[in-house]
């Protein structure tokens, strides 16, 4: 047993739903099981968006973020249904009460995903044994597939996880890297985006092995501390803890400022808050945090201050989202007298790395077509040091970047 438990080593677990939403459908009703099956938004519009679908489903090619009309074209057959969110949660909880049987060390970090720390549970058995224990629980208590990843640390348990699907259980150790990790697509890495991607292919790095040899100050020449970091990942290392706090780790950020003068001038308080709104979302990209809640302060002539503050549905991170709802709390309870001092504030956050987006069924059209010009700006301020670009008018509200909801996963520790 101690081969599997070592004196200084960790035992992690990744555990991953496979095809969640249309898992949990299936086992809603077991008529559609077999069946190809894409949960989707506006299933009756050519321009909805599949957000997840069967195995069936993706043997056709269907995929998600793709049009669902390009999806019926490849599969014919497809049956499309529109999400029912609480049937999701009340999966979710369900799954992470039988984690937490094992162990109290479980960090839910998705809906539909969770690490758990198991090195202090040498007395229930080996590691696979106690994977197959917790797969086959689920499977046969809650009718879901699952995938697990066995490692040392989260990263190579998140990657694990995903190299057998549905129902795989995968032992990665950092011995295994040059046969099971480095020949994979640097893509396919956990961390590293299309666009990362394609900056690194810039260096030849076409695989995982590549980046984990790559001299490291060519990787920070070309994506700062993230280089370093990516490469200490490829090569096995990975130090963070299985935290099953962490969904309350951040508190709020915030910024404020006291005006040059008293005024009620619109077009002077759009401009304060446009600039906050900037601050802010550059402090949370330097955490990677995505925000849920937004507070405005407002601070009038005579010194007596307010707040106000809405609760989102979904997580945003763009400065053009915070000052399209501090500008709302604005108009909605501004009393028309002189402002000396207005701020605003980030709460209820998540952290951006350990997110699987799964995108707005709803608002994702709308994302889309604005995600080139969001890269081409930020390029352009990374290489400038400031945004180039003038806000010439103000932005629509935007509803935002995924339907992630972390309100809820503590609740399976309420019974």
């Amino acid at each position: 047993m101690s081969k599997w438990y070592p004196k200084k080593g960790r035992v992690i677990f990744h555990v991953d739903m496979n095809s969640f939403y249309a898992s949990v459908e299936m086992a809603f009703d077991p008529s559609l099981k077999g069946k190809p099956l894409a949960i989707a938004g506006n299933p009756e519009e050519r321009k909805g968006i599949v957000v997840t679908s069967s195995y069936e489903a993706r043997k056709y090619g269907v995929k998600t973020t793709m049009p669902l009309f390009e999806a019926r074209r490849l599969c014919p057959d497809l049956i499309v249904m529109r999400p029912n969110f609480e049937r999701y949660r009340t999966a979710s909880k369900e799954m992470f009460k039988i984690l937490a049987e094992v162990t109290d060390l479980v960090q839910p970090v998705s809906i539909d995903e969770g690490y758990m720390d198991v090195t202090g549970c040498a007395e229930q058995g080996a590691p696979p044994e106690i994977a197959e224990r917790i797969q086959k629980r689920v499977y046969e208590e809650l009718d879901l597939p699952c995938s697990i990843g066995i490692a040392p640390n989260k990263f190579l348990a998140k990657m694990a996880s995903d190299m057998k699907k549905p129902m795989g259980i995968t032992i990665l150790r950092k011995r295994d890297l040059p046969v099971k990790l480095w020949p994979l697509p640097i893509a396919e890495m956990h961390g590293v985006g299309e666009k990362t991607a394609e900056k690194l292919k810039k260096l030849d790095i076409e695989t995982i092995g590549d980046l984990a040899k790559q001299p490291v100050l060519d990787l920070k020449r070309l994506l700062g501390i993230n280089g370093e970091r990516l490469q200490n990942r490829a090569n096995g290392m990975d130090d963070r803890p299985v935290d099953p706090d962490a969904v309350h780790e951040f508190k709020s950020i915030g910024t404020s400022t006291t005006l040059a003068e008293d005024t009620t001038d619109d077009t002077e308080v759009r401009t304060v808050l446009r600039k906050l709104a900037n601050k802010v979302e550059a402090r949370m990209r330097s955490k990677e945090v995505l925000a849920k809640h937004v507070q405005l302060m407002i601070r009038y002539h005579d010194r007596k201050t307010i707040t106000r503050s809405r609760q989102l549905k979904d997580y945003i991170e763009k400065a053009d989202d915070l000052f399209s709802i501090a500008m709302q709390l604005f108009d909605d309870h501004w009393n028309q007298v002189p402002v000396r001092l207005l701020g605003i504030t980030a709460s209820d956050f998540a952290e951006k790395s350990e997110i699987t987006q799964q995108l707005d069924l709803f608002s994702f059209e709308q994302y889309a077509e604005k995600e080139k010009l969001f890269e081409a700006i930020d390029d352009l301020t990374e290489k400038y040091g400031h945004n180039p670009f003038k806000k010439l008018s103000t932005p629509k509200e935007s509803q935002v970047t995924t339907s992630f909801q972390k309100d809820f996963l503590d609740d399976y520790k309420k019974e």
